[in-house]
């Protein structure tokens, strides 16, 4: 590896100061590398190009931050956790230093995470990592959202909102709303409604290849939510159609590949192992 990127978390004060030690620990390696927040994703978009490796310098939020980042480039990402629940991450801060000159030496294995493809009626195409969400916006009052899966007419669900869902997405929001857990290289898709009522409320989950379907019908406020953190505003008629994307986001992992069962019950406490 000879260029590295690095995304910091710019709220996170350990985070910022920890991107300046890895920035003298690569020069002294020889190696060249770039430095941005991660909340700036577009000017992230301009480096990628060339960088062999994006280090994550933050928690999870920062990691879809990076994911979405890096496409269409098939760059890993490492994660270094300096948040909370840590569920994307690789490494602690305390022992990074230690194991990174490992992956940078060619140690580790490559996992595969599926994304979203999202393009709404009115906007551009965009990737997300973890879940797209159709759902209310400030307003308590539910949403009406016809749902389609391969152009056949499902239902309309009266909720908060439609989680459509990646594998990695399922331990997030998704099973806070009461979806199941897929493993992490699964490539299947949840639709999980948001506090439905009256309506088909078990989560379905999907194959690969389909293609889901959501157009609001509402007379408030609606949004389009991409990982919990892009929000675009979405009027009665807008519509959303979420697939499997082409590009993956690709995680450089030291750990053993049996590491989802071996720490899924710590990492879902919140705790790293």
């Amino acid at each position: 590896m000879q260029r590295i990127g690095i995304l910091y978390h710019p709220k996170i004060e350990k985070a910022r100061s920890f991107s300046g030690e890895l920035e003298r620990f690569l020069s002294s390696q020889g190696l060249s590398f770039w430095t941005c927040s991660a909340w700036e994703e577009d000017k992230a978009k301009t480096q990628i190009a060339g960088t062999d490796l994006v280090l994550s310098i933050g928690g999870d939020g920062t990691i879809l931050r990076a994911a979405r980042a890096v496409v269409p480039q098939a760059v890993p990402i490492v994660g270094i956790n300096f948040g909370n629940l840590g569920f994307l991450t690789e490494l602690k801060a305390d022992e990074a230093l230690d194991k990174l000159p490992r992956l940078l030496g060619g140690r580790g294995w490559i996992e595969k995470r599926a994304m979203l493809q999202v393009e709404p009626s009115q906007g551009r195409t965009s990737y997300a990592l973890n879940d797209v969400v159709v759902g209310r916006g400030s307003s308590a009052r539910l949403v009406s959202v016809e749902a389609k899966v391969d152009d056949e007419f499902l239902t309309v669900y009266r909720a908060d909102g439609v989680i459509v869902a990646t594998a990695t997405g399922s331990t997030s929001y998704s099973l806070a709303a009461g979806g199941p857990i897929l493993y992490p290289q699964a490539r299947g898709i949840l639709l999980q409604p948001i506090c439905p009522h009256l309506v088909l409320e078990k989560a379905l989950v999907l194959p690969p290849e389909a293609i889901v379907q959501l157009k609001v019908i509402t007379n408030h406020e609606a949004i389009l939510s991409l990982d919990g953190q892009v929000e675009s505003p979405l009027r009665s008629g807008d519509e959303v159609k979420a697939r499997l994307s082409s590009h993956v986001t690709r995680f450089l992992r030291l750990q053993p590949k049996n590491y989802f069962y071996t720490s899924l019950e710590s990492r879902l406490k919140g705790k790293m192992t």
